[in-house]
């Protein structure tokens, strides 16, 4: 299909292509993670491409052009992304790579995929860049998360924007614009990507039949696809257990709770706990709760017998784990540590 944006992004498709008559040379969408921004911009890349774009600026969908974009081939389109996200889609033709014709894992797949986009990924579009477009049209590199770019790999990305090849469109696409250097930033038109209202996103989350959109929806902050992603997983008792925890907090529950999560995703905790300290820090303070509501009589009790400084001395802290809750020396210590701090607040 030429048109495959979600229902809340009708508006937004429409001011962007207010753009098209003076288009800059790199665009960055920002905004909150799990609302269809990657979805979003691969779609204007693909309308960039176009042969016979349509009235409203999406791509046709039956023209050579669109038939090699949607196969992954397209000779004037790059994407850039951590190698923990290639083979995504399906008949992505990254899905193969590092697997022998004989289909046992090469020497490359044996390591951990990476989470960074590294520099040579970077370096590697020198090439594409150097050599003339297909039939004299646009080139498009679609680069996320763009946050995820290491030190030396956004160093290289900021040269090549500070003397963008001619015809070549860079895409970026953001969940956090303060891990961008700013550099980076200045040289790139933001273009904001705003979340779905309630209505729209627990509608779009029952058409993928999700029991309990509400609730699934309310713990991913409003974001539809992160929660559409949850409900799929399989950590619904992980989660329920976690802030049942969160609700009793002491020291013999803490060190009990991080035995029994302790092969958890240290980073989903951590976010976890974040969500819980910000609920509770708006329920002292507004009366209102934002991602745990069907905990509100726990909230309150809570909220009720903790220090406002301390709550915040809390949030500090969660911000400071979060940042190295990738790569923990010991998970069962970090997150003991973690619940033990928070019991404290209550002792």
């Amino acid at each position: 299909m030429s048109n495959s944006l979600f229902p809340w992004q009708g508006d937004v498709w429409q001011q962007l292509q207010q753009m098209r008559t003076r288009l800059p040379h790199a665009i960055l969408f920002h905004g909150a993670e799990g609302i269809g921004k990657t979805v979003f911009a691969e779609q204007f890349a693909q309308s960039l491409l176009c042969e016979t774009p349509q009235a409203d600026g999406h791509a046709c969908g039956t023209c050579g052009s669109c038939g090699w974009f949607m196969q992954y081939n397209h000779p004037d389109y790059r994407r850039v992304r951590p190698e923990i996200l290639d083979g995504d889609e399906a008949g992505d033709p990254d899905a193969a790579e590092g697997e022998a014709g004989d289909g046992k894992k090469t020497a490359k797949s044996a390591k951990a995929p990476s989470k960074e986009i590294k520099i040579d990924q970077i370096r590697a579009l020198s090439g594409f860049m150097n050599i003339s477009t297909h039939r004299q049209g646009q080139r498009v590199v679609l680069l996320y998360p763009a946050e995820t770019l290491n030190t030396a790999a956004a160093n290289a990305l900021l040269k090549t924007l500070e003397e963008p090849p001619p015809n070549t469109v860079f895409l970026l696409s953001s969940n956090s614009l303060d891990r961008l250097l700013p550099t980076i930033l200045s040289r790139c038109r933001k273009f904001a990507m705003p979340l779905p209202s309630r209505e729209q996103a627990l509608a779009w989350l029952r058409l993928q039949d999700v029991k309990d959109a509400d609730v699934w929806l309310a713990e991913q902050g409003g974001a539809p696809l992160t929660a559409y992603a949850q409900s799929q997983s399989e950590g619904r008792e992980l989660i329920d257990a976690f802030l049942q925890h969160l609700t009793r907090p002491g020291i013999n529950g803490a060190l009990k709770c991080a035995e029994l999560l302790q092969k958890a995703p240290v980073a989903e905790l951590v976010t976890w706990q974040q969500r819980w300290l910000y609920d509770l820090f708006s329920l002292k303070l507004c009366g209102t709760i934002r991602y745990y509501p069907r905990y509100e009589k726990a909230l309150a009790a809570l909220a009720a017998k903790v220090d406002t400084g301390a709550l915040l001395r809390a949030l500090k802290s969660s911000n400071e784990r979060r940042a190295i809750a990738e790569h923990p020396l010991s998970a069962r210590l970090f997150i003991e540590e973690m619940l033990l701090d928070y019991a404290t607040m209550f002792a």
